[in-house]
């Protein structure tokens, strides 16, 4: 048994139980993948894949554990990696950030840019992505840590800690009737066309949520995935707009008014999430405390001590 074995089964689930596909991605020949595989059952004395003729349409029960154990094996292997590399090299390496629009375009960049100034030698990555995409990342080892509101904390094998709180507003055109609203109210505002956020983003539930308990059913003709398009339509005159206080910068949008709905809709929880026994460089707890000051490296640490 050897490590290349257990990358190559990691990597074939990965791929959908398609051999050629995980050859593909590790740059090797789908029959060595195959023979290796063959070995490694050989050796433990399982069928780690349940097989059609050529075709491998399943994992098995004992394959599941052998599965679990073996990306388990390939993450400790990767954290030992790590640490040395840290201690050769302790201001310098990579760091890889996955985020939603919201977070990446608005909330990131003051940490960004103190975290450039402070380590220029660590290649920053950021990348854009769904809240189930950017936990993918995580998980996959694509993406040492991910930012999001929705979703995170459902994954089991990340370790999730809240980072900031935050409101929706509501946005429209100059002179809109809503802006002379007294007291604005849910009615008042399904009586328009609404542009907000797509159901996967933004705290999407928490909109729903607050028109579903008030017995109001909004008119929602577009749902975007990020702020800039819903901006961007209501500045056109399709609707108001519902999203995150954070992504309204009234300097930038002078065209546009925004209301305060913290009154309406629930608070929504940003959180920060890593991967459960991942070994993090010392840069990187830098870096979530510069995002969210309230999570030093102690508060972290024992987060990710807890999970185990």
């Amino acid at each position: 048994m050897n490590l290349q074995q257990l990358r190559y089964l990691n990597e074939i689930v990965r791929q959908g139980l398609n051999i050629s596909s995980a050859a593909e991605a590790l740059f090797t020949s789908q029959p060595g993948i195959s023979k290796q595989i063959k070995q490694l059952e050989e050796e433990l004395g399982i069928e780690i894949f349940v097989r059609s003729g050529k075709r491998i349409v399943a994992i098995t029960e004992p394959g599941k554990v052998v599965l679990s154990i073996a990306q388990r094996m390939l993450h400790d292997a990767n954290n030992l990696k790590q640490v040395g590399q840290a201690f050769c090299a302790q201001d310098a390496g990579i760091l890889t950030v996955a985020a939603t629009h919201t977070q990446a375009r608005y909330a990131l960049p003051p940490a960004v840019k103190q975290f450039m100034g402070r380590y220029p030698k660590v290649k920053l990555g950021l990348h854009q992505g769904s809240p189930t995409q950017i936990a993918e990342q995580v998980l996959h080892g694509e993406a040492d840590l991910c930012i999001a509101t929705e979703s995170l904390v459902l994954y089991e094998g990340l370790v999730t800690l809240p980072c900031y709180e935050w409101h929706h507003c509501l946005i429209t055109p100059p002179e809109h009737p809503l802006l002379k609203e007294n007291v604005l109210t849910l009615a008042k505002i399904a009586q328009y066309p609404i542009v907000t956020y797509d159901f996967a983003f933004s705290g999407r539930s928490k909109i729903n949520d607050a028109f579903a308990k008030a017995g109001v059913t909004p008119d929602i003709v577009l749902s975007a995935i990020d702020a800039d398009v819903i901006k961007t339509y209501v500045e056109l005159g399709l609707g108001v707009g519902i999203l995150a206080e954070i992504a309204f910068v009234p300097q930038r949008e002078p065209h546009l008014c925004k209301i305060n709905t913290r009154h309406l809709f629930e608070a929504n929880t940003t959180r920060i999430a890593i991967r459960k026994n991942e070994y993090l460089r010392a840069y990187t707890y830098d870096f979530i405390e510069l995002f969210s000051p309230h999570l030093t490296r102690k508060v972290v640490t024992d987060a990710m001590q807890c999970s185990t």
